[in-house]
């Protein structure tokens, strides 16, 4: 059966690993989830991430994150734009995640960049997500 939004699919595992306190989730690997883990990761959401090559299938390793009192680092976790409905932003109109506390993760013409990324290079794109 074919995966009709990979992009969701890997949220949905950081977001359900997240709740039932996993160490690390697996996440079959494509180009744009690894760059949305390597953001995840320098944005300080998650502890890291690796390449394997289980049963000569591409998968991501992602370790999450959690405080002294064993909470999750990320609160929230939210697909924007879907294959059904894509939302798309001028470099004008890029959102502020609550007040700058999260971030918004955009699929641009140089790549995948955050939102505050994509200010600064004064580009839009596809907003793919947004983390709190």
């Amino acid at each position: 059966m074919a995966m009709s939004d990979p992009i969701a699919d890997m949220l949905t595992r950081i977001r359900n690993g997240c709740r039932a306190k996993h160490p690390r989730v697996d996440i079959p690997r494509s180009k744009m989830k690894e760059e949305i883990a390597r953001i995840l990761r320098d944005e300080g959401f998650i502890e890291g991430y690796e390449r394997l090559d289980v049963a000569g299938k591409g998968t991501i390793r992602i370790k999450l994150r959690y405080d002294s009192r064993e909470q999750s680092i990320i609160t929230g976790i939210e697909r924007i734009s879907k294959p059904g409905c894509r939302v798309y932003v001028g470099k004008n109109e890029i959102p502020r995640i609550l007040a700058g506390l999260g971030i918004s993760i955009l699929s641009t013409s140089q790549g995948i960049h955050t939102g505050q990324q994509s200010r600064r290079l004064g580009i839009g794109g596809e907003v793919l997500c947004r983390v709190w």
